[in-house]
């Protein structure tokens, strides 16, 4: 892989976010790129509250997170404090965020840092190769309810460093050993082929590249993934619709509709809106 991804697939107003914090991209150690697609690192230090909106990838992401003392805790969409929870307090605390179904909205407000792991679709099952990952999916729970040994994070987000807070992310994973599985292997193949070629559009056109019947293919994504194909096949669609009404002044949405695979402009501008709360002439320049 050459470096970390520069797209702003699945935020919701980008340019907005990146005004409010700094938000980086890292790349992992060499024998882990092969399971994760990279290291995300955000900190902020805001004097009004506010919130971000990702729509989710098809990927489970460890999650190291600090709040400033006094400044109080993040929240998450449900308004409850995430710390409150871990009992982790200004030491910060560590989490598993399974793959999100809906937007996912976090409130930030104060001072914070947080060091994230993005691992590759199909890429976490070898670090927790015991459950499905579909076990995780629509979950959020501590980190050392998922690894051994627990995930240290006043190691990762104490660095005012930021090269050894990328440190510590490598020295953790490459702890947890994650054995290499071919099936693995072939689950992120077949999601990087989802993402990369427009022309999958079904399911059965996904299982057919690949030698498999439908059926396998749903049990292999269950396993390693942790949704079905046909969730990873509209979402990267949604994010591409995402990015296109963010970045270019006038979409033809009959175009675009037929160059994702929609039936029609309606059935893209449905499923958009279902996803991300709002329609895409939301984002239409004004």
């Amino acid at each position: 892989m050459a470096g970390p991804r520069r797209d702003t697939r699945g935020i919701v107003d980008a340019p907005s976010l990146f005004a409010q914090v700094r938000f980086r991209r890292r790349e992992p150690a060499a024998e882990l790129r092969p399971y994760l697609e990279h290291y995300w690192l955000i900190d902020w230090d805001l004097s009004e509250p506010y919130a971000s909106y990702l729509v989710p990838h098809p990927s489970v992401n460890l999650v190291f997170q600090r709040y400033g003392s006094g400044d109080g805790p993040a929240r998450a969409e449900d308004g409850q404090a995430l710390e409150d929870t871990q009992g982790a307090g200004n030491a910060g605390f560590a989490e598993v965020s399974g793959i999100g179904l809906e937007l996912f909205t976090q409130k930030l407000e104060g001072r914070g840092r947080v060091c994230g792991v993005q691992f590759r679709p199909g890429g976490f099952r070898p670090f927790a190769p015991d459950r499905p990952v579909s076990e995780w999916t629509g979950r959020r729970l501590p980190a050392d309810e998922v690894f051994t040994p627990p995930a240290p994070p006043s190691d990762v987000l104490g660095p005012a460093d930021e090269d050894a807070r990328v440190a510590a992310l490598d020295t953790y994973l490459l702890a947890l050993g994650p054995e290499p599985d071919p099936q693995a292997e072939r689950a992120m193949a077949l999601v990087d082929l989802v993402r990369t070629d427009r022309t999958l559009r079904r399911v059965d056109e996904l299982a057919n590249a690949e030698g498999l019947s439908s059926r396998s293919l749903q049990r292999l994504f269950a396993a390693y993934v942790g949704v079905g194909p046909k969730w990873v096949i509209l979402r990267y669609r949604i994010h591409e619709a995402l990015e296109r009404a963010e970045s270019e002044q006038r979409v033809d949405w009959a175009e675009l509709a037929a160059e994702l695979g929609y039936s029609d402009q309606a059935h893209l501008v449905r499923d958009f809106t279902a996803t991300v709360g709002v329609p895409p002439t939301a984002f239409a320049p004004h």
